[in-house]
């Protein structure tokens, strides 16, 4: 069996800061949409999503938030708050928003992952990163090993 990857030191405190603003971000995030602060209901109009929903969207948001914090569920949570990132991507590109508007849920997607991926040793054996030490010359006779 190989051993799996271990994080540096500078990886896994740059995951724990990713991580810390991702939360910090999804909670304020969650919040205001329990207290229907009144820039969530006008921008949740623009996107087509009933006002009676927001109040079950942000609880969604911050139970999965909190799942994935959970060291132990920390997975889970990432792929419940990918879900509910793909569905704000999904409702901007239903309403044609600006490219901001849209690009923005995929890019802190990829900072869930970014974040979970530097702190999580059972996330880089699932997913190895590795790198080439050269390409290999297939015509010349290089087989993959």
């Amino acid at each position: 069996m190989t051993s799996s990857p271990a994080a540096s030191n500078a990886g896994l405190w740059t995951g724990r800061v990713i991580t810390t603003l991702v939360v910090l971000f999804l909670v304020f995030d969650g919040v205001t949409k329990l207290m229907k602060v009144p820039q969530v209901i006008q921008a949740s109009a623009r996107l087509g999503v009933p006002e009676t929903t927001i109040t079950g969207i942000g609880i969604a948001l911050l139970i999965s938030t909190m799942i994935h914090v959970i060291p132990r569920t920390s997975v889970l949570g990432a792929i419940l708050i990918t879900g509910y990132l793909g569905g704000a991507a999904g409702a901007s590109i239903r309403v044609l928003s600006p490219v901001f508007n849209t690009s923005f849920p995929i890019f802190f997607g990829v900072l869930v992952w970014l974040g979970l991926f530097l702190r999580e040793e059972r996330l880089r054996v699932l997913i190895p990163l590795r790198r080439a030490t050269r390409v290999p010359d297939f015509a010349h006779g290089d087989v993959p090993k």
